[in-house]
């Protein structure tokens, strides 16, 4: 093979969005080795299955490692299978529960799926951690452990919160950032990519590699993404997320909500556009707004679903919230139910259609004027539906349902 960018402008390309590349100079001279021999660096991710679905938030790693594999370097997807069993310490206050093996292999499998739509999955190595760290012997670990002092491990700020609060730390815990080290030595990986919130892991990775006679890894940690709010991390929990599983009109529409000045950092750590090319939208932002977000929806959009579908998206957003829309998209879902006697409230319709997902959801939305019946604002959840009525019912701005009783 033949690398298309030297290795100055490799560097830039990839260092480009990164909060913390350690070192710079080291990866310079890494792609130089590279170039002149010809051989592809060895690029590792490694994600414990810890849940099924991936947000953006997390495709932020994943996108660095796409560039990586575009410039042409080997990528390897690490699942953590084994230490997924533990579960990543990380920003977490107490021991996290174990996974079933069950659980981590049914998330593995959706993880490969899903990571699929970002990686070119043909040229990229997928492993699992079980493959040397289920083999070491006790002798093997004591030799790991050795490596690294109980005094270095509380200087990680979970650990020494917790150490200082007297809540318990299992040794165990102790333990991960050191298998997740040794996964770089097992890989003799060039560099390790991972979010800020995992530079302590990755730094264990490099001490470890100098340990076994290797040497270390370079470390490129990425920004963690705010997510709709614009305030907090992305996260399911907090409902500010886009899962790349959503449906394509829920995911522009969901882009198109986030803060202005977010715009430029979704560009930068979601799209695959140019150094140039990301100059001339941050140029471009303060004149176009709207036209700048609604191409980073679009863009986003069709990665994941296709230009079809991001169109299609694009297109039915603007019929339901444009200025010439009529306020309802092109294909709502039917639901039939059988009404009783004496009736069935809109409170009861919105938790039966799965438009609020529990009776506080359906009253909030209806005390903040989130709810509409046949494009008119309701308020009152006790207003009774009768059989042979037909509503189409809107919480909030893109659900809706057409609801026929029977």
């Amino acid at each position: 093979m033949k690398f298309s960018a030297t290795p100055k402008e490799q560097l830039e390309i990839v260092s480009t969005g990164a909060a913390d590349v350690v070192s710079h100079d080291e990866l310079l001279k890494k792609l130089e080795k590279s170039y002149e021999t010809n051989t592809p660096l060895t690029i590792k991710l490694g994600a414990d299955p810890s849940a099924p679905d991936i947000h953006l938030g997390h495709t932020v790693v994943l996108q660095k490692m796409r560039q990586f594999q575009s410039l042409g370097h080997q990528v390897v997807f690490l699942i953590g299978d084994f230490t997924g069993r533990i579960g990543d310490p990380t920003g977490k206050k107490k021991t996290r529960p174990a996974l079933s093996e069950e659980e981590i292999r049914l998330n593995a499998e959706t993880y490969k799926a899903q990571v699929g739509k970002i990686l070119d999955l043909d040229k990229a190595k997928i492993v699992f951690n079980s493959e040397w760290l289920e083999k070491m012997t006790f002798a093997d670990v004591l030799k790991l452990s050795a490596q690294y002092t109980v005094a270095r491990m509380l200087e990680r700020d979970d650990f020494e919160k917790r150490f200082k609060s007297q809540t318990p730390i299992s040794v165990v815990e102790f333990m991960y950032p050191l298998m997740q080290g040794y996964d770089s030595v097992a890989l003799h990986a060039d560099v390790e990519l991972g979010g800020q919130d995992q530079t302590f892991n990755l730094l264990v990775g490099r001490e470890l590699q100098r340990a076994y006679g290797q040497a270390p890894q370079v470390t490129i940690t990425m920004p963690i993404l705010e997510g709709l709010d614009g305030k907090e991390k992305m996260s399911k929990s907090l409902g500010n997320y886009v899962g790349i599983n959503d449906e394509p009109s829920q995911m522009y529409g969901k882009i198109l909500s986030i803060p202005d000045e977010l715009m430029i950092k979704y560009y930068e750590l979601l799209t695959d556009l140019s150094v140039s090319e990301l100059k001339a939208i941050k140029e471009e932002i303060p004149n176009r707004p709207k036209e700048v977000k609604m191409r980073l929806a679009r863009q986003i959009t069709a990665q994941y679903h296709g230009s079809e579908a991001a169109n299609n998206a694009e297109a039915e957003f603007e019929k339901i919230f444009g200025k010439t829309g009529d306020g309802l998209p092109e294909n709502i879902e039917e639901v039939e139910l059988s009404a009783p006697a004496e009736g069935v409230t809109l409170q009861k319709l919105l938790t039966v259609t799965e438009l609020a997902s529990s009776g506080g959801e359906a009253r909030r939305l209806l005390q903040q004027g989130g709810i509409k019946v046949n494009q008119i604002k309701e308020t009152n959840g006790q207003k009774t539906y009768n059989s042979g009525d037909e509503l189409i019912v809107q919480a909030g701005k893109r659900n809706f349902k057409k609801i026929i009783l029977k």
